[in-house]
């Protein structure tokens, strides 16, 4: 799945980022901003895909002075497949955080970042996972829940996912060393399962300092 743009795994064409614009809200756009939004193709291909759609019914256009502007009719049957394709990004970090939710060994901490947490990956990006857990020697369960995620992963998008384990421990070694990746993690994070990374990191802090 391409994470920058998820509906392009079942729409590849430009119409997949015009609609994509337009599924993110229900505020009309004139086609210059559209184009803007989507990033993809030229202005003159995004006017042609509008005008395209305008006539199956799924965009409406209205006329507003000299310009016109378009929006998603979401009255139309295929309007609930283009938002849930439009979506797939958030379905996969839902899908994620309940997966996490399910294990019978929990981390503390578990979090997106790069690509997959930006939303600025392609077909080849990893999903990045960070994964913080309290044990000395994690037990063998441990690795196996991990391992499951991983293949269940890449059968709902077909990315890999590749995973950042340490523990505590390892975390308070990462902030003593003023590791450059716990910059990214402080950036881009979204937390699936536990604490927030960043009040994670403030504890954890806390503690090296005082050591």
């Amino acid at each position: 799945m391409d994470l920058s743009q998820p509906i392009s795994t079942a729409i590849p064409t430009l119409d997949g980022p015009v609609l994509a614009v337009l599924a993110r809200t229900e505020q009309p756009l004139t086609g210059s901003r559209i184009h803007q939004l989507a990033a993809s193709g030229s202005e003159t291909g995004t006017r042609r895909v509008l005008r395209r759609l305008t006539m199956t019914g799924l965009v409406s256009a209205t006329q507003v002075g000299s310009s016109v502007q378009y929006s998603l009719n979401r009255e139309h049957l295929a309007a609930a497949a283009i938002i849930e394709l439009a979506t797939l990004r958030r379905r996969l970090i839902q899908e994620i955080m309940d997966a996490i939710g399910q294990w019978a060994q929990h981390p503390i901490h578990a979090s997106l970042f790069g690509s997959a947490a930006r939303g600025d990956g392609d077909l080849d990006s990893d999903v990045d996972l960070l994964i913080v857990h309290g044990f000395d020697d994690p037990p063998p369960e441990w690795s196996e829940q991990i391992d499951q995620l991983g293949d269940r992963v890449h059968r709902w998008s077909g990315n890999f996912m590749q995973t950042y384990e340490l523990s505590t421990a390892g975390l308070a070694d990462h902030l003593r060393a003023g590791e450059p990746i716990v910059d990214e993690w402080l950036r881009d994070c979204i937390t699936v399962y536990g604490l927030d990374f960043r009040r994670l990191r403030a504890e954890i802090s806390k503690d090296v300092v005082t050591r």
